[in-house]
């Protein structure tokens, strides 16, 4: 499953990934708090949208547009 930026406001367009709360390789819970997502009004803890074993493909401190790949749970 592709783990895409998530569009948290109605103007929000970008993002930046201030960091991952898991490792690459790490295996993932549903639900588990996965990574802190900066916006212009706010950061928040996004959660895991499946189980399995993370794989990430972003880099923390870019800014990445709503729907970006920030990696993916196998």
């Amino acid at each position: 499953m592709d783990i895409l930026l998530p569009k948290i406001g109605f103007s929000m367009n970008e993002g930046v990934l201030a960091e991952w709360l898991a490792a690459d390789g790490d295996k993932v819970s549903e639900g588990q708090p996965l990574y802190a997502l900066e916006s212009d009004k706010s950061t928040q803890e996004v959660d895991a949208p499946a189980s399995g074993t993370l794989r990430i493909v972003a880099t923390p401190g870019e800014t990445y547009e709503v729907g970006a790949l920030l990696g993916r749970i196998e």
